[in-house]
C-alpha cells in the first residue's frame, strides 16, 4: 500500500498537473467575497485531489478550500488545490498546490507542489525533502540570500495593530532582510529550500488548508518557526514568521515588533 508521504506527494502531482493543463485558457470565475475568487483550475484540481485520496484512502476526512469538507474521522487531509489563484488568473506562474494529512499526532505527512518548476516538497516527518524528475534532495534552510518574503494578502487578524506591509518600509527590517511579495505559499517552502531567509504573514493558521503543507515542510526541515510574537504557531496572536535559522528569526522578530502600533 502507497505510504502517507508518497500518497500526498502523488496527489499534490494530480493537482499540478490540471494546473499546468489550464494555464492561460479562458477561466470561469466564481466569487468568495472581499474581491476573492476562484477559477475552474481551482475547482477541477482539488477535484482531480479528492478522487486520488478517497480511493486510497476511503475512510479519511477531506477539507478542501473550494469543496469545503467531507467525512468526519480522525484523519484528515487538507487540500488548498491552487495557492496564488490571482497570480494564475493573470498568467503569472507562481502559484502552489498544497496537501497535508492531519491526525491526532498533528500533520504527519505533507506536499507542495510548483506546477511550473516541476518541483515537489515533502516531508513524511522523518526529513524534508524536494523531488525533481523523480529523485529526492534533501531541503537545506539557508539564510545567506537576506532575501525575506512579505505576504500581504488580506484578510489580516492582527490589524490595524500590526499590518505586514509596514515590514517592506521599516529600517530594521530592510538592513537585516531583502523584502520581496510572492502571494503564494510557495515562499514558506522557498525558507526551507535555502532560497529564501524569512516569510512573514499575518493569518490564522488553525487548520489552513494554505499553510498546513508548506509548515510542516518548514518544520522538518529544521526552519525556525513561530507565531509573530514568537510564541508557539497557533497559541497566541495570529500569524507566522518562518526562518532559516536563529539569527534570521530573532531579526524578522524584533521588526515585526517594531511595527506593531
Amino acid at each position: 500500500m502507497i505510504t502517507d508521504g508518497e500518497l500526498a506527494v502523488a496527489a499534490a502531482e494530480a493537482g499540478a498537473a490540471v494546473v499546468r493543463a489550464r494555464y492561460g485558457t479562458a477561466l470561469e470565475r466564481f466569487g468568495k467575497g472581499g474581491g476573492d475568487f476562484a477559477t475552474a483550475a481551482d475547482i477541477e484540481a482539488e477535484q482531480a485531489i479528492h478522487a486520488l485520496l478517497r480511493e486510497a484512502r476511503p475512510a479519511d476526512g477531506f477539507l478542501g478550500e473550494e469543496t469545503g469538507s467531507t467525512g468526519d474521522a480522525p484523519r484528515t487531509w487538507l487540500v488548498d488545490p491552487l495557492c496564488g489563484t490571482l497570480n494564475f488568473a493573470a498568467r503569472t506562474p507562481l502559484v502552489a498546490v498544497n496537501v497535508a494529512l492531519r491526525t491526532e499526532g498533528g500533520v504527519t505527512a505533507a506536499a507542495t507542489a510548483d506546477p511550473f518548476a516541476g518541483e515537489v516538497f515533502w516531508t513524511a516527518g522523518d526529513g524534508a525533502y524536494v523531488r525533481r524528475d523523480g529523485r529526492d534532495e534533501p531541503l537545506v534552510p539557508d539564510a545567506g540570500s537576506a532575501l525575506a518574503e512579505v505576504d500581504v494578502d488580506p484578510p489580516m487578524p492582527n490589524a490595524p495593530g500590526f499590518r505586514a506591509e509596514r515590514l517592506l518600509l521599516d529600517p530594521s527590517f530592510r538592513a537585516a532582510f531583502r523584502p520581496r511579495v510572492l502571494s503564494t505559499s510557495l515562499g514558506l517552502l522557498w525558507v526551507a529550500a535555502g532560497r529564501r531567509a524569512v516569510y512573514v504573514i499575518d493569518r490564522d493558521l488553525r487548520d489552513d488548508v494554505h499553510f498546513a503543507a508548506g509548515l510542516a515542510v518548514c518544520r522538518a526541515a529544521g526552519c525556525v518557526v513561530s507565531g509573530l510574537r514568537g510564541e508557539p504557531v497557533g497559541t497566541g496572536p495570529h500569524g507566522l514568521i518562518a526562518a532559516a535559522d536563529e539569527r534570521a528569526h530573532a531579526e524578522a522578530l524584533a521588526a515585526v515588533a517594531a511595527v506593531w502600533v
